[in-house]
């Protein structure tokens, strides 16, 4: 069986909701829904594209206390509040994945936790699957 390796944003969320920033189990990482939240500072607000580049740059160091990369990334899944701008989370999504190219989703929902989120992102990595 293989060991459960939790990481922690240090978030006091994690406590009371009851989950991880990111989980690994043998070689498969997988990161929770991650928004553009620094602290109590949200980072681009009214910005996708900014909103996007710094979800990624949180993920990519999650993956990282996981032990893995963003080449090691199989899956994205992006939730946006204005599907019509979609371009610009696109564009983040490429500068970050250009040559990795994972599979990707990206979906508009109706609301995210807070109304100034404009975009929240999950990843699926596999360590070693490249």
């Amino acid at each position: 069986m293989s060991k459960r390796i939790n990481i922690t944003s240090s978030s006091p969320w994690e406590d009371i909701v009851g989950y991880s920033r990111a989980v690994r189990i043998g070689n498969i990482v997988e990161v929770a829904g991650t928004t553009a939240m620094n602290g109590d500072e949200l980072i681009g607000k009214g910005d996708l594209y900014a909103q996007t580049s710094y979800v990624f740059q949180k993920i990519e160091k999650a993956l990282q206390e996981a032990g893995a990369s963003l080449h090691d990334v199989v899956r994205t899944r992006m939730f946006v509040t204005d599907i019509s701008k979609w371009e610009e989370a696109g564009k983040a999504h490429g500068e970050f994945f250009k040559n990795i190219k994972p599979v990707a989703t990206i979906v508009q929902v109706s609301k995210l936790i807070n109304d100034d989120f404009l975009i929240e992102i999950e990843v699926t990595a596999i360590v070693g699957g490249n």
